[in-house]
């Protein structure tokens, strides 16, 4: 196995851009943490909505933006297309939507379940999102304003990079290499 560098898929739905910033930044900690530099990580961030071919790599990453307690289709969609293949790499999901402080709301998407069944995830992050009203449409600015919603930006960039960390510990202990 030595010489063999781990590829990490990071595939991530995202409407405005907060959540694929989120998965940026999740690739870039998986290759330049200690862990996943001593490991020879290799992670790429690519959207889902370009159907990244997992075939390639040795694990997967796939987050989604939530709307109203879901994944956005194109995520649940490739994690449908690709749940065969899923199952046989080392699978972590990640939700990026709860806004305000404390965040709200403070529970698990609807799909985290059904996905992490579907694709045998190993785990999964909830990090608080973006709010950004100039980004919205039209119909999605009148029901922040109806639901009173904070605006802002609540990303934790800590929590995701101490969240990808564990992912990398996670791919460059002795048992996941054998694996």
């Amino acid at each position: 196995m030595s010489g063999h560098r781990l590829r990490v898929l990071v595939t991530v739905a995202s409407r405005h851009g907060a959540t694929a910033e989120i998965g940026a930044e999740i690739a870039r900690t998986l290759s330049t943490c200690d862990r996943g530099r001593a490991a020879g990580l290799v992670a790429v961030a690519v959207p889902v909505q370009q159907h990244p071919d997992p075939a390639g790599f040795d694990a997967v990453v796939l987050g989604s933006a939530v709307y109203a307690g879901r994944w956005l289709e194109p995520a649940r969609e490739y994690a449908a297309t690709h749940a065969s293949l899923l199952r046989t790499r080392r699978v972590w999901l990640f939700s990026s939507g709860p806004i305000g402080d404390p965040p709200f709301p403070p529970d698990v998407p609807h799909d985290v379940e059904p996905l992490t069944g579907l694709t045998g995830a190993r785990g999964h992050g909830l990090f608080p999102g973006r709010l950004d009203k100039a980004r919205l449409t039209f119909g999605e600015r009148a029901m922040v304003t109806a639901m009173r919603a904070p605006v802002g930006d609540f990303r934790d960039w800590p929590a995701v990079a101490a969240w990808a960390e564990g992912v990398a510990d996670a791919l460059s202990s002795p048992a996941a290499v054998q694996a």
